[in-house]
């Protein structure tokens, strides 16, 4: 999937993506990062591409690198 990131809380280390397909909002975490990605890497605004699976309060990102 591709996406926009929406949010990052960078004390917290996670944010949030707004998928190009207009589903909802999708949960990342700083350890769920592609291999030899840096989560200080990442900014609101930035194009993204990731997996999603199932969490326990919704979808989750992994895999994500920047496009």
């Amino acid at each position: 999937m591709t996406g926009t990131i929406k949010k990052i809380i960078r004390q917290k280390g996670y944010g949030f993506i707004m998928p190009d397909d207009g589903s909802d909002e999708v949960f990342f975490h700083r350890g769920s990062l592609a291999p030899r990605t840096q989560f200080e890497d990442f900014n609101e605004g930035d194009s993204v591409q990731f997996q999603i699976r199932r969490g326990d309060k919704g979808p989750v990102a992994f895999d994500l690198k920047i496009r």
